[in-house]
C-alpha cells in the first residue's frame, strides 16, 4: 500500500492530462448523440430482416460523427474485433490484391485469417492475395523508408496494427498512421490504408480516420463499448468502403439494410456515450500500474510518464510462475470470478498456451478489468481496462500483493 501510494502521487499530472482528452473526446460523443438526433424510439428492437430499423442507422451515424469517418457500420453480429477486421479485409481485397502490413507480423489471430499460419480454410491466401510485410525499426517505430521502397502501383491495402498486440513495441499515435498514409499513397494513391484500432478508440482527441487513414475496425467489447455493450464490433470511414464491407457481412445488394436487433440498441447507445470516459479511467489504471511495478523495480512498457496511444500496460515479469501469480491477483481484484484461479490454456488461434484473468461482466471484455500473455519469453503480461478507476487501482496493488505472497515480488 505504500507503494501504491508513492505511485499515485508520480500519476497525478498524467491523470490530469487524461481526464483532459477524456473530456474532450466526451463533448465529441455528446455532439454526435445531438447531430444525430438521437431518441428513445431508437432503442427499440427489430425483427426478421430487420428493414428500416431506425436504432441501427441512427448508432451507425453517432459513430461516425464521434469518429469524425464518413460513414459507419456498428452491427452486435460481429463476433470480435478479429471478425470486424476480416469483414473489412474482404470487403475491400480481391484475388490478386496485395495486401501489405507495415507494422510487423499483425496479431495472433490475424495471422491465420491472412494466411501465414494454420490450416484453417477460407484465409486471405486462399482466394489469391498476396501478403507481403514491412518490419518496424529495432525500436518498434514504422520503418518510413522501408514503406515508401515497398508499396507499389499494385499495393492495393497498406494494413496497420495500432496497438502493440503480444510484443513489446510502442503502439502507434495517430500523428505516425498520418505519415504512414502519406508516405503509402505518395507512391500508391488509390491504395486503401486499413487501421486496426482496438485498444486505441478516444485514447487521443481525433481518430486514424481524421489522419490519413482510410478505413478502421474494433471491436465493441474494448474501448468504443464502454463497458456496456455485450458484444459487437465497428468499421468506420469511407463511405465506399464501408458499404462495400456492409455488403460483405450480408449480402451484396443488401449490405446494411438487412439486419435486426431483437433486443433493441440501448446498450449498444448508452456504451458508446459512456466510451470516452471509461476508456479514461482505463489509461489511469494502466498509468498508475506502471509506476507501482516501475517502483518495484520491474521493466515497463510504457513507463508511467510516456505518452500512450492504446490502454494497454506490460509488465514484464521473468517467468511463467510470476506471470500466473500477477493474473491471479488481478482476478482477486474483479468483480466476477474474484474466487477463480485463472489456469494457461490452449486458446484457439493463438500458437501456445494463454493465461487470462478476465472476471468480468461480457465475457472477455478488456475494457473492463483484465489481464493475459502467451506462456513463453519473455514473460510479459498485458494488462488493460478498468470500468472505474478505483477498482482498477485494486487490481494492480493485488496483483503485486500476490507475487508477494509467492516469494516472487523482486523488492
Amino acid at each position: 500500500m505504500e507503494a501504491a501510494e508513492r505511485a499515485e502521487k508520480l500519476a497525478a499530472p498524467q491523470f490530469r492530462a487524461i481526464e483532459n482528452t477524456a473530456g474532450w473526446n466526451q463533448q465529441k460523443m455528446l455532439a454526435a448523440f445531438q447531430k444525430s438526433r438521437v431518441s428513445e424510439s431508437h432503442f427499440a428492437g427489430s425483427t426478421g430482416y430487420g428493414y428500416g430499423d431506425r436504432g441501427r442507422e441512427t448508432l451507425d451515424r453517432v459513430f461516425a460523427g464521434a469518429f469524425g469517418a464518413e460513414d459507419a457500420l456498428v452491427r452486435q453480429n460481429f463476433v470480435s474485433g478479429t471478425h470486424a477486421l476480416t469483414v473489412a479485409l474482404f470487403g475491400v481485397l480481391r484475388p490478386g490484391d496485395v495486401l501489405l502490413s507495415v507494422t510487423g507480423s499483425p496479431y495472433d489471430t490475424m495471422r491465420e485469417v491472412i494466411g501465414l499460419e494454420g490450416k484453417c480454410s477460407g484465409s486471405l491466401k486462399e482466394f489469391g492475395i498476396r501478403y507481403e510485410q514491412v518490419n518496424l525499426t529495432p525500436e518498434g517505430r514504422p520503418d518510413y523508408a522501408a514503406i515508401e521502397d515497398k508499396v507499389t502501383p499494385e499495393t492495393r491495402m497498406v494494413y496497420i496494427q495500432r496497438s502493440r498486440g503480444y510484443s513489446l513495441r510502442p503502439s502507434l499515435s495517430v500523428r505516425e498512421i498520418e505519415k504512414i498514409s502519406t508516405v503509402a499513397k505518395k507512391k500508391s494513391p488509390s491504395c486503401v490504408v486499413m487501421v486496426d484500432n482496438c485498444y486505441g478508440e478516444f485514447v487521443e482527441r481525433s481518430e486514424p480516420v481524421s489522419h490519413g487513414a482510410d478505413l478502421m475496425a474494433g471491436s465493441l467489447i474494448k474501448n468504443p463499448g464502454g463497458g456496456i455493450a455485450p458484444t459487437g464490433g465497428y468499421i468506420a470511414g469511407r463511405q465506399d468502403l464501408v458499404e462495400q464491407c456492409a455488403c460483405r457481412l450480408t449480402t451484396p445488394g443488401a449490405g446494411r439494410e438487412i439486419g435486426s436487433l431483437p433486443g433493441g440498441s440501448r446498450e449498444l447507445f448508452m456504451g458508446a456515450f459512456r466510451a470516452p470516459m471509461v476508456t479514461g479511467e482505463a489509461l489511469k489504471t494502466a498509468v498508475f500500474t506502471a509506476a507501482l511495478f516501475q517502483d518495484l523495480g520491474y521493466q515497463v512498457s510504457p513507463e508511467f510518464n510516456e505518452p500512450r496511444t492504446d490502454i494497454i500496460q506490460t509488465v514484464l515479469l521473468g517467468s511463467a510462475r510470476a506471470l500466473t501469480a500477477f493474473c491471479r491477483g488481478v482476478q482477486k481484484g474483479s468483480p466476477v470470478d474474484s474466487f477463480v484461479d485463472p489456469e494457461p490454456w490452449d486458446m484457439p488461434g493463438y500458437g501456445c498456451k494463454v493465461i487470462m484473468a478476465a472476471g468480468t461482466f461480457a465475457q472477455g471484455a478488456s475494457i473492463e478489468l483484465s489481464a493475459d500473455a502467451p506462456l513463453r519469453p519473455p514473460y510479459a503480461v498485458w494488462m488493460q481496462g478498468a470500468l472505474n478507476y478505483p477498482s482498477g487501482r485494486l487490481g494492480a496493488v493485488l496483483a503485486a500483493q500476490s507475487l508477494l505472497e509467492q516469494n516472487l515480488l523482486k523488492r
